[in-house]
């Protein structure tokens, strides 16, 4: 997949504040691609030291956060924000710049620029398709560094950059449970934006879960080429109702379109990315959501303490339930999901904190192949480039190119 391509729809103006330690939201202006607003630094970090070559991001006062979309979506990017102002919390001394809205392309260089010049020497580049823009601006800083949330970096990473993830196919793979268990048609809808690994790998655990309580259960998907198009997204969604849907969910980064939507239809909804429950009070199921506070502030302490180069995070650090955590994490449940189906969830996430997959084969493809081999438990590396089709009971083709 051509990352590129994933900017297209984003919008053309940035977004950029700046939040201070007293601030457990900052107001957003807006500004240029290169201009940013905020405060003055903050004090020195308490571990003291200066930014140098050999140790990125050392002694840091300045961190600065890009996010693709705006920081109200009821989605990844509001759970990337709330993550963010964990940090200013939880760091007082140092000050955090956020830039919402930043597409996918050279804006996102430029934004990381301005934020360099105003003083920051970490940076988390928050969008899947940020991570071209972050390895180019990485390799210009190299006292900088700039972690990119969901991608891979491939062949030797730079001693200033890294990635981060949590198993998000988890978390789905249970809610999947509760969907299967709670729908009457036997129809589940899964609006996704683009056929990369993560959305493939989520879209099978949704149905490998599902299956698992309801052998019937068919989840039918609609692609909509873009991480946040509500009118899409309402299109795709009323598409999925006409076909008997009665259960929906989504991988889109703004959520509140489609969680609406199933509402007023009186259907169930599956939630992804953050809690949108108060959305949908009657139909809302469970969901998937970020809780990012722990990683953030991890990723912080080790870096301002001299530590970066050669720390789990300059690499391509991913993290699930198998570890003891997850910051990818199930959400609330909603007033229909039954106590036997809470428990069977419950014993689900013992077996998957155990073998750390619930891809554990055999595991068919659409066409009959096989795309996990019978008492294959595959890591997360294997679980990204296997999932190259859909598995058996999704309905809906992968798009070409």
């Amino acid at each position: 997949m051509n990352i590129r391509r994933l900017a297209a729809f984003a919008a053309a103006t940035i977004m950029i504040a700046a939040c201070g330690s007293n601030n457990s939201d900052s107001a957003t202006t807006k500004a240029p691609a290169a201009s940013t607003a905020g405060s003055t630094a903050g004090s020195t970090a308490a571990s003291g030291g200066t930014a140098s070559a050999t140790a990125p991001g050392k002694g840091a006062t300045t961190i600065g956060f890009i996010f693709v979309g705006p920081k109200d979506d009821f989605g990844y990017n509001q759970a990337a924000y709330a993550g963010s102002q964990a940090v200013a919390k939880a760091h007082p001394d140092i000050k955090v710049l956020t830039a919402e809205n930043v597409p996918e392309d050279d804006n996102a260089t430029r934004v990381m620029e301005k934020m360099i010049a105003d003083g920051a020497t970490i940076i988390f580049a928050t969008s899947y398709g940020h991570l071209d823009p972050a390895l180019k601006v990485a390799a210009e800083h190299p006292e900088v560094a700039i972690v990119q949330q969901g991608n891979f970096i491939k062949g030797t990473i730079a001693a200033n950059v890294g990635t981060y993830f949590g198993t998000v196919y988890e978390p789905v793979f249970l809610a999947g449970i509760a969907a299967g268990a709670a729908t009457t048609s036997n129809k589940l809808g899964y609006v996704y934006a683009f056929p990369i690994p993560q959305t493939i790998a989520n879209i099978n655990a949704f149905e490998l879960g599902a299956k698992l309580v309801n052998p019937k259960a068919e989840t039918y998907v609609v692609n909509t080429s873009s991480w946040c198009d509500p009118a899409k997204q309402a299109e795709a969604a009323s598409s999925l109702f006409a076909q008997g849907v009665d259960v929906i969910t989504q991988h889109q980064d703004c959520t509140a379109t489609i969680t609406k939507a199933a509402e007023e239809a009186g259907k169930k909804v599956v939630g992804y990315h953050a809690d949108a429950s108060s959305l949908a009070p009657n139909g809302w199921v469970t969901g998937s959501e970020w809780a990012w506070a722990d990683v953030y502030n991890d990723i912080v302490d080790t870096t301002v303490a001299g530590g970066f180069t050669g720390s789990k995070y300059n690499a391509n650090y991913r993290v699930g339930y198998k570890d003891g955590k997850n910051p990818f994490v199930q959400s609330k449940y909603g007033p229909s999901v039954t106590d036997a189906t809470k428990a069977k969830i419950a014993d689900e996430l013992k077996v998957i904190s155990t073998t750390g997959s619930p891809f554990t084969g055999p595991i068919l493809a659409q066409d009959g192949s096989t795309l996990f081999a019978a008492g294959d438990a595959p890591a997360y590396a294997d679980i990204e480039s296997k999932n190259t089709a859909f598995v058996q009971g999704v309905v809906g083709a992968i798009p070409a190119g």
